[in-house]
């Protein structure tokens, strides 16, 4: 038999057959897929062959093949093992929430989804949240971000579930599609879900008031069909975001503006760090393309992790959100 996973609880996984029917199942053995050595073989999205058990119920079965991939999204934990989690498989559209203060959701974060998103050919939307929750200092923030993000040429979206902004359009984007929403803990996926489908019913938390992050209201991935055509999985929130084997003289390329510049650099393995007549450079000291970008970009290709007491903007406003 075949299906999609819909959710990974770590050892089982629930599986939905083409004629609508659920299946728990369990993984026999080891699978190395394409290479990867990851803490679960078997991610939401996952297209796989497994069989009933035959002391089973008929409800349960073991998954034999996970079919391949046409992309992913892969993390490495930071902070922690440094071990690599695939997110989530197959997937049409990644909405990445946003917020500006509650909580603070940085642009190096943001850029390393992005860069996850480009390597892996997956159109990327940022979607701006709680924007009724905004004084006159936070819009402005939020307004520069969406400048710098979608001159580039992302789409982003300005949201508010509370009172029911953008929500039409977010329901659009997601039309016949596999998306993923992602972001910190915290940031409104599950209340964002929830507007969109009120039926699920998903739980959510306040924000802690002593560190202004989000509390885990997602434990695992996990899909979800919604009734105006579209698929939707519910990732955990994540705190950081490690880039994963991505090499030095590619990078650059998953920076858009950098790509788009690459062929007017003198050197055809060009860095964009300490050579001369470099291209992005120039377009950097000429405020062409955004410092907090660039930052990234330096921070990617030095492989360092984030910082989460670094400021936000790489232009010396400070993010107090604790690690």
């Amino acid at each position: 038999m075949t299906g999609l996973v819909y959710k990974s609880t770590g050892s089982w996984y629930t599986v939905k057959t083409e004629e609508g029917d659920f299946y728990e199942c369990r993984i026999k053995g080891k699978f190395r897929i394409q290479g990867i050595k990851s803490t679960n073989p078997v991610a939401v999205g996952d297209v796989v062959d497994f069989e009933l058990d035959e002391t089973s119920d008929d409800t349960t079965g073991t998954i034999n093949n996970i079919q391949e991939r046409k992309n992913y999204i892969i993390r490495k934990s930071v902070n922690l093992s440094k071990q690599v989690h695939i997110i989530a498989s197959n997937i049409d559209a990644l909405f990445l929430l946003v917020t500006i203060n509650n909580p603070v959701t940085t642009t190096s974060f943001i850029d390393r989804f992005l860069v996850t998103a480009e390597a892996y050919g997956i159109e990327a939307v940022i979607v701006f949240n709680k924007i009724d929750t905004f004084n006159e200092e936070s819009l402005d923030e939020q307004l520069y971000l969406q400048y710098i993000y979608s001159s580039i040429g992302y789409k982003c979206l300005r949201v508010s579930a509370v009172e029911d902004k953008g929500i039409e359009e977010l329901k659009e984007m997601m039309k016949d599609k596999i998306s993923m929403f992602s972001g910190h803990s915290g940031v409104g996926k599950s209340t964002l879900i929830n507007k969109l489908q009120p039926s699920l019913n998903l739980k959510t938390k306040e924000i802690s008031e002593q560190h202004s992050q989000g509390q885990h209201t997602t434990t695992f991935a996990e899909m979800f069909d919604l009734d105006f055509g579209a698929k939707i999985i519910d990732t955990p929130g994540i705190r950081g975001f490690g880039v994963v084997d991505m090499a030095k003289d590619e990078l650059g390329d998953y920076f858009p503006e950098f790509f788009e510049l690459k062929d007017q650099c003198k050197f055809n393995n060009c860095l964009h760090k300490n050579e001369p007549f470099c291209a992005v450079k120039e377009a950097l000291e000429n405020d062409e393309i955004a410092w907090s970008r660039y930052k990234s970009y330096i921070q990617m290709l030095e492989g360092e992790d984030e910082n989460y007491r670094t400021d936000i903007y790489g232009d010396g406003r400070n993010n107090d959100n604790e690690d």
